[in-house]
Protein backbone atom coordinates (compact mmCIF):
# COMPACT_ATOMS: atom_id res chain seq x y z
CA UNK A 1 0.00 0.00 0.00
CA UNK A 2 1.56 3.24 -1.19
CA UNK A 3 1.87 6.16 1.21
CA UNK A 4 2.48 9.78 0.24
CA UNK A 5 2.17 13.20 1.86
CA UNK A 6 -1.39 14.58 1.98
CA UNK A 7 -3.08 11.30 1.19
CA UNK A 8 -6.63 10.83 2.49
CA UNK A 9 -6.04 8.42 5.35
CA UNK A 10 -9.39 6.59 5.09
CA UNK A 11 -8.60 5.74 1.46
CA UNK A 12 -5.73 3.74 2.97
CA UNK A 13 -6.91 2.70 6.41
CA UNK A 14 -10.31 1.39 5.28
CA UNK A 15 -8.83 -1.23 2.92
CA UNK A 16 -5.92 -1.78 5.33
CA UNK A 17 -8.31 -2.75 8.13
CA UNK A 18 -9.97 -5.31 5.86
CA UNK A 19 -6.93 -6.77 4.12
CA UNK A 20 -4.75 -6.98 7.24
CA UNK A 21 -7.27 -9.47 8.65
CA UNK A 22 -6.69 -11.97 5.86
CA UNK A 23 -4.85 -15.14 6.76
CA UNK A 24 -1.24 -15.47 5.61
CA UNK A 25 -0.80 -11.89 4.46
CA UNK A 26 1.82 -9.20 5.00
CA UNK A 27 0.54 -5.68 4.34
CA UNK A 28 3.39 -3.24 3.65
CA UNK A 29 3.20 0.54 3.86
CA UNK A 30 5.50 1.96 1.17
CA UNK A 31 7.14 5.32 0.70
CA UNK A 32 10.47 6.79 -0.40
CA UNK A 33 11.75 6.93 3.19
CA UNK A 34 10.77 5.50 6.56
CA UNK A 35 9.94 8.95 7.93
CA UNK A 36 6.31 9.44 9.03
CA UNK A 37 3.96 10.62 6.29
CA UNK A 38 1.28 13.18 7.17
CA UNK A 39 -2.19 12.81 5.71
CA UNK A 40 -4.36 15.67 4.47
CA UNK A 41 -6.13 15.72 7.85
CA UNK A 42 -2.91 15.74 9.90
CA UNK A 43 -2.62 12.05 10.82
CA UNK A 44 0.93 10.68 10.79
CA UNK A 45 1.43 7.22 9.28
CA UNK A 46 4.76 5.40 9.47
CA UNK A 47 6.01 3.54 6.36
CA UNK A 48 7.28 0.01 6.95
CA UNK A 49 9.29 -0.39 3.73
CA UNK A 50 10.95 2.03 1.33
CA UNK A 51 10.48 1.80 -2.42
CA UNK A 52 14.12 0.74 -2.82
CA UNK A 53 13.70 -2.05 -0.25
CA UNK A 54 10.45 -3.33 -1.71
CA UNK A 55 10.52 -6.71 -3.45
CA UNK A 56 7.94 -7.89 -5.98
CA UNK A 57 4.42 -7.51 -4.60
CA UNK A 58 1.38 -9.71 -5.21
CA UNK A 59 -0.93 -6.70 -4.88
CA UNK A 60 -0.05 -3.04 -5.34
CA UNK A 61 -2.48 -0.44 -3.98
CA UNK A 62 -2.66 3.35 -4.42
CA UNK A 63 -4.95 5.56 -2.29
CA UNK A 64 -6.06 9.07 -3.20
CA UNK A 65 -6.08 12.50 -1.63
CA UNK A 66 -4.73 15.98 -2.46
CA UNK A 67 -1.14 14.70 -2.53
CA UNK A 68 -2.05 12.46 -5.44
CA UNK A 69 -1.73 15.47 -7.75
CA UNK A 70 2.06 15.59 -7.33
CA UNK A 71 2.35 11.80 -7.72
CA UNK A 72 0.97 11.96 -11.26
CA UNK A 73 4.18 13.67 -12.36
CA UNK A 74 6.56 11.93 -9.97
CA UNK A 75 8.71 9.78 -12.24
CA UNK A 76 10.11 7.72 -9.37
CA UNK A 77 6.62 6.71 -8.26
CA UNK A 78 5.36 6.10 -11.79
CA UNK A 79 8.35 3.89 -12.62
CA UNK A 80 7.89 1.95 -9.38
CA UNK A 81 4.23 1.29 -10.17
CA UNK A 82 5.00 0.29 -13.75
CA UNK A 83 7.70 -2.13 -12.60
CA UNK A 84 5.50 -3.70 -9.93
CA UNK A 85 2.54 -3.99 -12.30
CA UNK A 86 4.52 -6.19 -14.67
CA UNK A 87 4.32 -9.15 -12.29
CA UNK A 88 1.75 -8.21 -9.63
CA UNK A 89 -1.33 -10.38 -9.48
CA UNK A 90 -3.52 -7.32 -8.89
CA UNK A 91 -3.07 -3.59 -9.49
CA UNK A 92 -5.52 -1.60 -7.38
CA UNK A 93 -6.58 1.81 -6.11
CA UNK A 94 -9.22 3.73 -4.20
CA UNK A 95 -10.55 7.23 -4.86
CA UNK A 96 -8.21 9.42 -6.94
CA UNK A 97 -5.48 6.82 -6.66
CA UNK A 98 -6.81 5.60 -10.01
CA UNK A 99 -5.59 8.87 -11.55
CA UNK A 100 -2.07 7.90 -10.49
CA UNK A 101 -2.45 4.45 -12.04
CA UNK A 102 -3.74 6.09 -15.21
CA UNK A 103 -0.80 8.51 -15.24
CA UNK A 104 1.48 5.47 -15.13
CA UNK A 105 -0.35 4.05 -18.15
CA UNK A 106 -1.73 1.17 -16.10
CA UNK A 107 -5.44 1.68 -16.79
CA UNK A 108 -5.31 1.99 -20.56
CA UNK A 109 -7.96 -0.35 -21.96
CA UNK A 110 -9.44 -1.03 -18.52
CA UNK A 111 -12.70 -0.08 -16.83
CA UNK A 112 -12.19 1.68 -13.50
CA UNK A 113 -13.76 4.05 -11.00
CA UNK A 114 -12.73 6.86 -8.65
CA UNK A 115 -14.24 9.65 -6.53
CA UNK A 116 -17.36 11.04 -8.20
CA UNK A 117 -15.83 14.52 -8.51
CA UNK A 118 -12.90 13.24 -10.60
CA UNK A 119 -14.57 10.75 -12.95
CA UNK A 120 -14.38 13.20 -15.83
CA UNK A 121 -10.64 13.62 -15.26
CA UNK A 122 -10.12 9.86 -15.25
CA UNK A 123 -12.01 9.64 -18.53
CA UNK A 124 -9.69 12.28 -20.03
CA UNK A 125 -6.84 9.84 -19.52
CA UNK A 126 -8.50 7.27 -21.75
CA UNK A 127 -10.04 5.13 -19.01
CA UNK A 128 -13.45 3.51 -19.37
CA UNK A 129 -14.98 5.10 -16.26
CA UNK A 130 -17.68 3.47 -14.16
CA UNK A 131 -19.87 5.10 -11.47
CA UNK A 132 -19.89 1.84 -9.48
CA UNK A 133 -18.69 1.63 -5.88
CA UNK A 134 -15.92 -0.74 -6.97
CA UNK A 135 -14.91 -2.21 -10.32
CA UNK A 136 -13.08 -5.42 -11.21
CA UNK A 137 -11.65 -5.59 -14.73
CA UNK A 138 -9.30 -8.53 -15.10
CA UNK A 139 -6.51 -7.88 -12.61
CA UNK A 140 -7.37 -4.22 -12.06
CA UNK A 141 -9.54 -3.55 -8.99
CA UNK A 142 -10.55 0.04 -8.23
CA UNK A 143 -12.75 1.67 -5.62
CA UNK A 144 -14.73 4.89 -5.57
CA UNK A 145 -14.29 7.73 -3.13
CA UNK A 146 -12.92 7.36 0.42
CA UNK A 147 -15.48 5.16 2.24
CA UNK A 148 -15.80 2.97 -0.86
CA UNK A 149 -12.38 1.66 0.18
CA UNK A 150 -14.07 -0.68 2.69
CA UNK A 151 -16.30 -2.15 -0.03
CA UNK A 152 -13.26 -2.37 -2.29
CA UNK A 153 -11.31 -4.12 0.47
CA UNK A 154 -14.02 -6.72 1.02
CA UNK A 155 -14.29 -7.39 -2.70
CA UNK A 156 -10.52 -7.79 -3.02
CA UNK A 157 -10.52 -10.03 0.06
CA UNK A 158 -13.11 -12.26 -1.60
CA UNK A 159 -10.99 -12.44 -4.75
CA UNK A 160 -7.89 -13.35 -2.78
CA UNK A 161 -9.38 -15.71 -0.18
CA UNK A 162 -13.00 -16.42 -1.14
CA UNK A 163 -16.41 -15.05 -0.21
CA UNK A 164 -16.61 -16.85 3.16
CA UNK A 165 -13.42 -15.22 4.41
CA UNK A 166 -14.62 -11.81 3.23
CA UNK A 167 -17.96 -12.27 5.00
CA UNK A 168 -16.15 -13.25 8.20
CA UNK A 169 -14.10 -10.05 8.04
CA UNK A 170 -17.21 -7.97 7.36
CA UNK A 171 -18.82 -9.36 10.50
CA UNK A 172 -15.66 -8.84 12.56
CA UNK A 173 -15.69 -5.20 11.51
CA UNK A 174 -19.46 -4.94 12.08
CA UNK A 175 -19.61 -3.33 8.66
CA UNK A 176 -23.34 -2.76 8.53
CA UNK A 177 -23.65 0.91 7.56
CA UNK A 178 -26.80 2.84 8.38
CA UNK A 179 -25.83 6.49 7.82
CA UNK A 180 -28.02 9.14 9.43
CA UNK A 181 -28.35 10.96 6.10
CA UNK A 182 -28.93 9.80 2.54
CA UNK A 183 -26.42 12.22 0.99
CA UNK A 184 -23.57 9.95 -0.05
CA UNK A 185 -23.81 10.63 -3.78
CA UNK A 186 -24.56 13.73 -5.88
CA UNK A 187 -27.82 12.17 -7.02
CA UNK A 188 -29.00 11.66 -3.46
CA UNK A 189 -27.54 14.77 -1.87
CA UNK A 190 -29.22 17.15 -4.29
CA UNK A 191 -27.93 20.01 -6.40
CA UNK A 192 -27.55 22.58 -3.60
CA UNK A 193 -25.31 20.38 -1.44
CA UNK A 194 -23.38 19.16 -4.47
CA UNK A 195 -22.58 22.73 -5.52
CA UNK A 196 -21.29 23.63 -2.06
CA UNK A 197 -19.02 20.57 -2.04
CA UNK A 198 -17.77 21.36 -5.54
CA UNK A 199 -17.05 24.97 -4.62
CA UNK A 200 -15.03 23.94 -1.57
CA UNK A 201 -12.94 21.59 -3.73
CA UNK A 202 -12.67 23.91 -6.74
CA UNK A 203 -9.03 24.92 -6.23
CA UNK A 204 -7.87 21.32 -5.79
CA UNK A 205 -9.90 20.18 -8.78
CA UNK A 206 -8.36 22.94 -10.91
CA UNK A 207 -4.92 21.67 -9.90
CA UNK A 208 -5.93 18.11 -10.77
CA UNK A 209 -7.31 19.24 -14.12
CA UNK A 210 -4.10 21.06 -15.05
CA UNK A 211 -1.97 18.02 -14.17
CA UNK A 212 -4.31 15.64 -16.00
CA UNK A 213 -3.93 17.69 -19.17
CA UNK A 214 -0.14 17.62 -18.93
CA UNK A 215 -0.19 13.89 -18.26
CA UNK A 216 -2.59 13.37 -21.16
CA UNK A 217 -0.19 15.11 -23.53
CA UNK A 218 2.69 13.01 -22.23
CA UNK A 219 0.79 9.74 -22.59
CA UNK A 220 -0.17 10.61 -26.13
Amino acid sequence: MLLFPRLTQLDLTGPYEVLSRLSDVNVLLLWKTREPVTSDSGMSIVPTVTLDECEQLDVIFVPGGPGQVALMEDNEILRFLQKQALHAQYVTSVCTGSLVLAAAGLLKGYRATCHWMSRDLLAELGVDVSPDRYVVDRNRVTGGGVTAGIDFGLKLASILRGDEEARRIQLQLEYNPEPPFDAGSPERAGTEIEQVVRQRAAQLQDQRRAVVRRVKDRLH
